[in-house]
């Protein structure tokens, strides 16, 4: 019996999150299959017109439709059974089914899905694959060393594969798309479970997928070598002019200025595509490591196929990017050189501002000393000037005052007056500058 206890209230998405790790599961199938496998790149308006899509085929076929939000789907139609997942750059479709007559590729799944439903799927092909699950007896595979009975699928190519899923199966392709615009998986069943080869074909459409959206990096990396061979040079001789003694540091910033935006401008164009080339890539790694591979004699494994020619694509991607970071943080590092060469030319032309301006206020101020000594004595010299006039005036009166000797003597009382008035005057000044 169930035992219910009071527990806190649940996360608002405890149901969502828990059930993650069931989402996308590998289908459980019946062995021997064919499976059909594509993986379209789609429009913003394609991908609303997606699940309408897939919801007329369901009401074609009496079944229940996704829902409105879904990203994943599967369901069993009549003749054939389906699975759609929508992930962020593309949408993949696997159909599957179990009516195996006959050789192996002879009659894909997709011979079974309505041809005017699967010819209004939206969006661009990216990947486009056929897999076959088979038993070893089927196609007379009995000795390893003898691969003929698989080559003769793949058009006579040369063949990579190897024991799969712990030798319950041999995985073998070709890598190449076929005169009906397919590649190729063919899986050897020894003793797969129908759950194992439900997640096999998964990890090999997926292997498929993932490579060739990593690989959409590599001619955006071939294309943009040349420009980044060009920014290093410009940068090389605006670094080299900042050396000269002659060089002007204005049009040397503007030429920075925008040069650092061109590196910019690829740097964000392109950021996302390189980023996103380095998640597949791992992606693709994850699986191959999924498959626990071991070798066929005589033949690559799909590790050491993919390795041998995705690996340097990966390699040119990261270097390009890696190198086009570091040309920005040179002309980061060029840009605040030249400003703080820059800054320390202004500081200096303030520097030398500051002491024309300061030579000019001292001058300023011996001209206004000696202005004031010449006024002292204009002020002595009318001040005596109006006692002689008031002693004459005395004199006048009848009183015993001689104007010359009045105005004599005067003068040194004036000038002790005027000096001290002065010394009075200037103290205020300083007072209230202080003050200020």
């Amino acid at each position: 019996m169930t035992t219910l206890f009071q527990i806190p209230h649940n996360h608002p998405q405890r149901f969502i999150l828990h059930n993650e790790v069931h989402a996308r599961a590998s289908p459980i199938l019946r062995l021997p299959v064919s499976a059909s496998y594509l993986a379209l790149s789609l429009s913003g308006e394609e991908k609303a017109r997606e699940r309408q899509h897939i919801t007329a085929l369901c009401q074609r076929f009496g079944c229940l439709p996704p829902g409105a939000d879904a990203d994943h789907f599967s369901a069993s139609f009549d003749a054939f059974q389906m699975s759609w997942e929508q992930h962020g750059e593309f949408s993949a479709y696997t159909f599957y089914t179990y009516d195996t007559a006959g050789a192996p590729f002879s009659s894909p799944a997709l011979t079974r899905v309505p041809i005017d439903w699967l010819a209004r799927i939206g969006g661009q092909t990216v990947v486009a694959a056929h897999a076959c699950i088979v038993a070893a007896e089927d196609i007379g595979y009995h000795d390893e060393t003898d691969l003929s009975p698989v080559s003769v699928f793949f058009a006579g190519n040369p063949v990579v594969g190897s024991n799969v899923t712990g030798g319950a199966a041999s995985a073998f392709t070709d890598f190449k798309i076929h005169v009906d615009g397919f590649s190729r998986f063919l899986v050897v069943n020894h003793s797969l479970k129908t759950a194992q080869a439900g997640r096999l074909l998964h990890r090999l459409f997926d292997i498929e997928v993932y490579r060739v959206l990593a690989l959409l990096a590599f001619p955006i990396a071939r294309t943009l070598y040349p420009e980044l061979k060009k920014a290093d040079r410009q940068l090389y001789a605006l670094t080299s002019s900042m050396t000269q003694a002659d060089a002007n540091d204005a049009k040397l910033l503007d030429e920075l200025t925008a040069l650092a935006a061109l590196v910019e401008n690829h740097i964000s164009s392109n950021q996302f595509r390189f980023a996103a080339a380095s998640a597949y890539h791992q992606l693709v790694g994850q699986r191959l490591v999924d498959l626990r591979e071991t070798r066929i004699q005589g033949i690559q494994t799909l590790g050491e196929f993919l390795k041998r020619r995705l690996e340097p694509a990966m390699t040119t991607c990261h270097s390009i990017s890696h190198r086009f970071n570091l040309v920005s943080e040179r002309i980061s590092n060029a840009s605040q050189l030249l400003r703080t060469k820059v800054d320390i030319l202004i500081e200096r032309q303030n520097q030398a501002l500051l002491a024309s301006m300061a030579l000019r206020a001292k001058m300023q101020l011996r001209m206004q000393q000696m202005v004031e000594g010449i006024s002292m004595v204009a002020i002595t010299y009318y001040a005596a000037s109006l006692v002689g006039a008031v002693a004459e005036a005395v004199h006048a009166f009848g009183w015993h005052v001689e104007p010359a000797i009045a105005e004599g003597v005067a003068i040194p009382f004036i000038l002790i007056v005027i000096v001290l008035g002065r010394k009075r005057m200037h103290a205020i000044i300083a007072s209230t500058t202080d003050a200020a």
